[in-house]
């Protein structure tokens, strides 16, 4: 009942086509009983009474009421397509718009494929449901309720006779109800994990090439694929025990019918024309239950798929805005973390972060994999929130900001580059309502990446590929940098943007990065020294844990960490300073 409920919201914005539709639908059932009747009519009237004047009268009436159940039936199939369409689209734009509210820690604990799922197996299931199932269950239903009427009206007796078996019918369609359910929920369950393995191989096949694991990628898509082919057997299972009885029950009517039926005729308590009324409708109470089981199924798939689109659309943000949020939209850039911690599923990333950089300051960090250096950047962005302790932007909680304008207010170039299947152009110009072309080209060279876009097949308006195939890492990575740097906000940062370089294009990025830093709070993570040495602060992250701040020259002395690993990188060819190196 919750599934028909939350349909209902959206089918009830277009009440009166709905309305409209049903009566139409009821208005064909009605019209269904009309030829049957005239069937008797001419064997009882103008076969039996030779009454010949009525036959063309009758026979007009008929191929009238055809035209207009044909007219009727395109007109209320049409409004169901349509109130599906329009409750679909409605409904799309809803999970896509929820998608975008949903924080990172949502996307770290649901799987792409299982989304994609949602968006596309579920959602057809609820449009089928809208467009066929609902006036299909009507028509039936209605259909069978005139029918017998119908035939009481003619033959109390013999209408008796005919629905004997009815009841039997409705206990077996109860009980496959309740068992094929659960099953429905389970193929959902396994053509999302299918999905998942599929997005996946295609988005990484260059490094299932790569490594040569196209066996085991086989494998184990085939174990997916088998758990698949498992839960649709079981389903078909449950209702390849029903449906072969309810055909049957439904076939035994013309049986029934035969029998009972020509017993009457012989004893004169029926005419054979009401008998042929009987024959006529016979398809009228025998279509409804044959179509009973699969309606039912049809009604399942559509619980089971409204089901995980609704808890799509129930889960809630875990970032929210306060209700008394600030009234600002533009920020100078001053940055303060005040004791810090964070903790993701009982494990501490950060411990204890404190510092403070101030507009027109630029802060390095330093780390080893895993220490928390990405984290930290996050949390500033409120993709997450802190566990404790308090992040402050201009000396305000950043909780008091709208995390839009947060996020506004900070452009970053990604360690992990997501470049979109568009032009070059496009691309760097994501982060901007307006971008002239002559500010476009400016802000590549100020990333050393117009030099090698003017040389492709169509300049800035080739289209890369999906995620950027085609382009080398160094090549993605100089356009995340000019999509940052073309933003223009007080916040730039940029994590670990030159790892893919050589030391001659890092050096020429590293003099216009400065220019730029200038006028804007400038946060580096990377793990070569060259990129954070010129910082007025720099911050040593280890395992959660800030182990040093300072600058560079301060950080050498303390002959800790950064000591270690600029000698790794640099040497210390002054000082012949021999240590091993950690």
């Amino acid at each position: 009942m919750e599934s028909i409920k939350w349909i209902s919201d959206y089918v009830k914005k277009y009440k009166l086509t709905f309305v409209f539709a049903m009566l139409l639908v009821l208005v064909d059932s009605a019209l269904n009983m009309v030829n049957p009747y005239f069937s008797g009519v001419i064997v009882d009237s103008v076969i039996q009474k030779n009454n010949k004047k009525i036959l063309i009268p009758i026979l007009l009436t008929m191929i009238l009421v055809t035209v207009i159940k044909s007219f009727v039936k395109y007109f209320y199939q049409f409004s169901f397509e349509k109130i599906s369409q329009n409750s679909i689209y409605e409904i799309r734009n809803q999970m896509f718009t929820k998608l975008q509210a949903l924080d990172s820690q949502f996307y770290s604990e649901n799987r792409t494929g299982d989304l994609m799922s949602r968006m596309t197996g579920d959602m057809e299931s609820v449009r089928h449901f809208l467009s066929w199932v609902i006036y299909n269950v009507f028509e039936n239903l209605s259909i069978f309720i005139f029918s017998v009427g119908f035939m009481f009206y003619i033959n109390w007796k013999f209408a008796l006779i005919m629905i004997a078996t009815t009841p039997l019918v409705g206990y077996l369609a109860f009980k496959m109800t309740l068992e094929v359910g659960p099953t429905f929920y389970n193929i959902r369950e396994q053509l999302s994990k299918l999905n998942t393995i599929v997005q996946e191989n295609i988005s990484g096949n260059r490094v299932v090439k790569s490594f040569a694991k196209e066996d085991f990628e086989i494998e184990k898509f085939t174990k997916e694929n088998k758990g698949f082919y498992k839960a649709n057997i079981e389903s078909a299972a449950v209702w390849e025990k029903y449906l072969p009885i309810l055909d049957s029950l439904a076939g035994f009517f013309l049986v029934e019918m035969t029998f009972f039926g020509g017993i009457l005729v012989i004893k004169n308590m029926m005419s054979l024309g009401d008998l042929v009324v009987f024959n006529s409708l016979i398809w009228a109470i025998n279509n409804p239950m044959r179509m009973a089981g699969w309606l039912i199924n049809d009604i399942e798939r559509f619980i089971a798929g409204s089901k995980k689109i609704r808890m799509l659309l129930m889960t809630e943000p875990k970032i929210k805005n306060n209700k008394d949020m600030l009234s600002i939209e533009k920020i100078k850039g001053e940055i303060q973390f005040n004791n810090v911690r964070f903790s993701f599923k009982g494990k501490d990333i950060l411990k204890d972060i404190t510092f403070k950089v101030k507009p027109g300051q630029t802060l390095g960090i330093i780390g080893p994999t895993g220490s928390g250096k990405s984290t930290l950047i996050n949390l500033l962005e409120r993709f997450y929130d802190t566990t404790s302790g308090e992040i402050l932007l201009d000396g305000k909680k950043i909780k008091d900001y709208d995390y839009r304008i947060v996020r506004d207010n900070i452009a970053v170039a990604m360690q992990d580059v997501f470049l979109f299947s568009d032009t070059v152009k496009q691309n760097i110009s994501y982060g901007t309502k307006f971008s002239e072309e002559h500010h476009v080209f400016e802000t590549a060279k100020a990333a050393c990446a117009h030099e090698f876009i003017s040389k492709m097949s169509d300049g800035y308006e080739t289209i890369v590929g999906e995620r950027g195939v085609g382009l080398s890492g160094g090549q993605k990575q100089r356009i995340a940098l000019a999509r940052a740097i073309i933003k223009n906000t007080p916040i730039l940062v940029l994590d670990d943007t030159t790892s893919a370089l050589d030391m001659e294009t890092e050096y020429e990025i590293q003099k216009n990065l400065k220019a730029i830093c200038k006028e804007k709070t400038c946060i580096i993570i990377a793990n070569r020294i060259s990129s954070v040495k010129n910082a007025d602060i720099i911050i040593v992250l280890k395992d959660g844990i800030m182990e040093e701040i300072g600058k560079h020259e301060q950080l050498l002395l303390n002959k800790n960490y950064y000591y270690n690993v600029y000698l790794n990188q640099w040497g210390d060819f002054d000082l012949n300073i021999k240590k091993e190196v950690i």
